[in-house]
């Protein structure tokens, strides 16, 4: 049983509808006939997981706090996803430890000399030297940039 209730101070219907059903008021059908077509290409989700992390006890998530590597497309806000399994070769971003200080650069190393690269003119480049407290702590593999 249900009835429309009008409310004439909003002119809004609603439908209220009486939940104690007997099984002669419940109609059935019978479904037949064929599922749509795309259902034979539908696809689960997809798992950023799966996708984006090879190594998973080794991989690591950083939200970036400084405007170093703009001109990588690294912008305060991103996720960074660090893979501390993959070593640091020429040209790669990683996350350095320089005398205790985390940095994210472009890491070369001439074999005479390694050098820290920021992407932003405003930041200069660092010599590291080879006295200093240093490491490669992870190469960057992926960064999630926000679009909003």
């Amino acid at each position: 049983m249900s009835f429309i209730d009008r409310d004439p101070g909003e002119g809004i219907a609603t439908q209220q509808i009486n939940k104690n059903y007997q099984s002669g008021q419940i109609i059935q059908a019978n479904a037949t006939g064929f599922g749509a077509a795309s259902d034979d290409f539908m696809e689960r989700g997809i798992d950023l997981n799966e996708q984006l992390i090879r190594n998973k006890p080794a991989t690591f998530f950083f939200r970036v706090n400084s405007d170093a590597m703009l001109g990588a497309g690294i912008h305060i806000g991103d996720i960074l996803i660090v893979d501390r399994s993959i070593r640091a070769s020429n040209q790669k971003i990683v996350v350095a430890i320089l005398n205790g200080e985390l940095l994210i650069r472009r890491y070369t190393d001439t074999g005479v000399k390694k050098l820290l690269s920021a992407e932003n003119k405003k930041c200069a480049d660092i010599e590291i030297d080879p006295l200093a407290s240093f490491a490669v702590w992870g190469v960057v593999v992926y960064c999630i940039h926000a679009t909003l």
